[in-house]
């Protein structure tokens, strides 16, 4: 499972119809079914996925203490990261099952939660706030031009825009070639991103696409500057 892009769809209505259930197979693990995605996600990655998500602070330019936004924070993984790395962190997420699921977890840990609910494309912070934005694995609302928008009202000038949008299992045999059939099934192998760079820099955003290898895979991300 990597993030839920918008599929290049096949003509016709059982198509159509397959597309339907791969959305709202999407929408119930981010909501009803959002205790399952740790599971679910160490399962498809093959227990690659959190270190998936920890190449984003190998591109984080930012002084200690400094506050991150964790924009759609998910289950709260990631929350935990940035403050292992001696940040401070602020997370976003439309879904509430997910900022219970997150706040919990930050409890456990003794951590107070500093969540927010609400949308990308209109973000709850004030101008020129976070010196970075990330977001790990987030849908195709992260290359909507209102998102990219706030996004850059958001960041500080010369802040940093950090998405890890995908990673590829390089080893695991068989159980990595029926893990890559779902991933195209499911419409997460690509186009997706799409026209990324330009959709940044119509937002005033200087980015690039990046990979990175790791020992049994690859992570596909996206970096961008605010001027």
């Amino acid at each position: 499972m990597t993030s839920q892009p918008e599929p290049s769809r096949s003509r016709g209505p059982l198509a159509a119809l397959w597309w339907r259930l791969v959305r709202v197979g999407f929408r119930l693990l981010y909501n009803e079914l959002a205790f399952t995605y740790d599971a679910v996600s160490w399962v498809v990655s093959l227990g690659q996925w959190r270190a998936w998500q920890r190449v984003a602070l190998r591109h984080l330019d930012a002084p200690p203490g400094a506050t991150i936004l964790d924009l759609a924070h998910g289950p709260g993984n990631f929350h935990l990261d940035l403050r292992a790395a001696g940040y401070r962190a602020v997370g976003l997420d439309l879904s509430r099952s997910m900022g219970r699921i997150a706040g919990r977890k930050l409890r456990r840990h003794h951590l107070v939660p500093v969540l927010a609910r609400g949308r990308a494309q209109a973000l709850p912070f004030p101008d020129a706030v976070f010196p970075a934005v990330i977001s790990t694995f987030p849908t195709e609302l992260i290359i909507d031009p209102a998102t990219l928008r706030e996004v850059y009202r958001v960041l500080r000038p010369g802040g940093r825009l950090i998405v890890v949008f995908s990673g590829t299992l390089t080893q695991g045999g068989a159980a990595k070639d029926a893990l890559e059939l779902a991933y195209r099934a499911t419409g997460q192998r690509g186009p997706w991103p799409v026209d990324v760079e330009e959709r940044l820099r119509a937002a005033g955003l200087e980015g690039q696409i990046a990979f990175e290898a790791l020992p049994h895979s690859v992570v596909h991300l996206f970096t961008a500057n605010k001027p």
